[in-house]
């Protein structure tokens, strides 16, 4: 199975609401969909119409903080995660690498379930969207996170902290991690 087909199941299987929860996450799910419908290369960076990204929110062993990476370019606290590549098999493998990769962190489990919530944002073309799909993932007991190069900083935030430190797409991560943790969606 390919990346795309992978990324096709992953979001023909994503609970986003189809009963009029989350009608957002639904409109979401579906344009990523039509994305990938329409884009054979809707998974890669050089799709010039958006491409899929995928993440991954760090969690504590805890569960009461969460780690953040202050975005070398970006400049903005954010949640581990970025660009497929050739190599990786799933969308959740993806979102792993990503977080090992930006957190410094070897393992990091991926909450069962399947991604959290999806998120759309622009960016600079000439891509123009990110097409997000966002995971958490728990570190184990003693993790040292490491800075990356795509980092300027790493630091672990209390619950209540993140809204003060991050945007609203980072304070929806979080909630929703916490209702998986929960054992639930919210």
């Amino acid at each position: 199975m390919s990346l795309h087909d992978d990324a096709v199941l992953v979001l023909k299987n994503y609970p986003a609401g189809e009963d009029g929860a989350d009608a957002a996450q639904e409109e979401l799910r579906r344009a990523y969909l039509d994305h990938l419908a329409l884009h054979p290369d809707g998974m890669w960076k050089a799709c010039g119409a958006g491409h899929l990204t995928a993440s991954a929110l760090v969690i504590d062993p805890e569960r009461g903080k969460v780690l953040l990476t202050l975005h070398r370019k970006l400049r903005m606290w954010l949640q581990m995660g970025g660009h497929c590549e050739p190599g990786d098999a799933t969308l959740a493998a993806a979102a792993l690498r990503e977080a090992t990769e930006e957190s410094g962190i070897a393992g990091l489990v991926l909450l069962p379930g399947g991604p959290v919530v999806l998120d759309r944002h622009p960016i600079p073309a000439p891509c123009h969207w990110h097409l997000d799909v966002q995971y958490a993932a728990l570190a184990p007991s003693g993790a040292a996170e490491r800075i990356s190069d795509e980092s300027l900083d790493l630091r672990w935030f209390a619950y209540d902290e993140v809204a003060e430190v991050a945007d609203s797409s980072v304070v929806r991560l979080l909630e929703r991690t916490r209702a998986a943790l929960d054992g639930g969606r919210p």
